[in-house]
């Protein structure tokens, strides 16, 4: 049954990396392209090997979109078929709480310290600090995803609506505390902060994007073979 699950898991993340391939060629490379040029006021228009470097760049960005997508998908297939019985909803929403949690700890945990950087960003840390923060506020993120799930499950007794908000409680938390205790690690001095924000902004929605389309595909492939789950009993043929 691992077996399906990492497959489906697999196959979900095929599905979100083509998606996003096609975000990354259509909206991602040329935003970060005009963000480059902003930064170095170019105006003029950019000659063959330019072109020639845009187009190489943006096969591999979307070659490597695709790779990360079809790892995201293959840990969540593992994750759920080990955590199904733990998280709180049925059926397909098992999947999506799963991906929030997911996402929460890979992307936005970090991100409130360290948040995504566009072009000619300007780093206070050194990278081998970076990388060791980074998983430090993974690890911090998996611990409130974890709790989150906990305080949920815990709740269910007085209520879905006051688990859903007791078990909120911990995300929130984060989300609030963590940019108001961190100093400013990440600077952009030659890019408005407008240019800033909507880039941040796009990152965030595409990764959140990512996780959403591995649950929503990896639930559609689940109810399709649904005697194939860590909740429900294998389905016994009719003497």
């Amino acid at each position: 049954m691992l077996f399906a699950y990492l497959k489906r898991g697999l196959l979900a993340g095929g599905v979100a990396g083509i998606a996003y391939g096609l975000f990354m060629a259509t909206v991602a490379n040329p935003l970060v392209g005009y963000l480059e040029h902003a930064q170095h006021g170019h105006s003029h228009a950019p000659d063959g090997g330019s072109v020639v470097a845009e187009s190489t760049t943006a096969l591999v960005s979307v070659g490597g979109g695709l790779l990360w997508a079809l790892f995201l998908g293959g840990c969540f297939g593992i994750a759920l078929y080990f955590l199904e019985p733990a998280l709180p909803g049925r059926g397909a929403a098992k999947g999506f709480v799963l991906a929030a949690s997911g996402f929460l700890t890979i992307s936005v945990t970090p991100w409130l310290v360290l948040p995504p950087f566009a072009p000619g960003a300007e780093q206070v840390l050194g990278t081998d600090t970076r990388f060791a923060l980074y998983a430090g506020f993974v690890a911090l993120g998996g611990l409130i995803a974890a709790s989150s799930v906990l305080v949920y499950n815990r709740s269910r007794s007085l209520g879905r609506g006051l688990a859903a908000v007791a078990g909120a409680t911990p995300v929130v938390a984060a989300v609030v505390v963590l940019p108001l205790v961190s100093p400013t690690l990440v600077s952009h001095p030659e890019l408005s902060a407008d240019l800033v924000a909507a880039y941040r902004a796009m990152v965030v929605l595409s990764q959140g994007s990512i996780w959403l389309l591995i649950a929503a595909t990896f639930g559609w492939l689940q109810r399709r073979t649904p005697f194939e789950s860590t909740t429900t009993e294998p389905t016994q043929p009719t003497p």
